[in-house]
């Protein structure tokens, strides 16, 4: 089933290079949510993520030449997801910079939350309320599944500024998450 299911999006691909407005409005339906979720997490907005939706759709049947098929089209989109959301928050100044360390960050083969039982409503709040550049690393590393290698080039820090980063919003969301249960736990309602 995975062959025809390729084919059929093969098919509506190239039936998007020749502007057809039916297969493009298909392509749409099929990849809308996933990426908008990829932008959301990132963005944390709606409507700014709703908006990052439009110009990436937009932007991937005006380059769809540039896809050559060498790979996954949800890959390539999810790529101009990211980009574009990355770039919204460029524009609004609102990306702090974290000074990189030479430190050496622990290594990721374990668990993200290792040995924690967190529901994931907590988990979501806590990710909601977790500061902008901690949470856009995350979002990269765990949530859209680049390694740290991709993400240094994406944001154009070094790999070691990419682990850095990513084991101190581990760390933020982990203190986060630990405040809310405690809270929780003082004030049931």
């Amino acid at each position: 089933m995975e062959a025809s299911e390729k084919y059929i999006h093969q098919e509506l691909i190239e039936k998007c290079r020749l502007n057809d407005n039916k297969a493009q409005f298909e392509i749409y339906k099929i990849y809308y949510k996933p990426m908008y979720n990829a932008s959301l997490r990132i963005l944390n907005n709606e409507a700014e993520a709703e908006d990052v939706m439009q110009d990436s759709f937009l932007d991937a049947f005006r380059k769809l030449d540039d896809f050559k098929g060498e790979g996954n089209f949800g890959g390539w989109l999810r790529r101009i997801v990211v980009n574009n959301s990355l770039d919204v928050l460029k524009k609004k100044k609102e990306t702090v910079s974290i000074e990189e360390n030479q430190m050496d960050v622990e290594d990721e083969k374990d668990e993200f939350v290792e040995n924690m039982e967190y529901n994931v409503e907590e988990i979501k709040k806590a990710f909601q309320i977790l500061p902008e550049e901690h949470r856009v690393i995350v979002s990269l590393f765990l949530f859209e599944g680049y390694d740290h290698e991709e993400i240094s080039q994406i944001l154009n820090i070094s790999n070691n500024a990419s682990r850095t980063r990513f084991s101190r919003a581990k760390g933020k969301l982990l203190r986060i998450l630990s405040e809310q249960r405690t809270i929780k736990m003082f004030h049931p309602n």
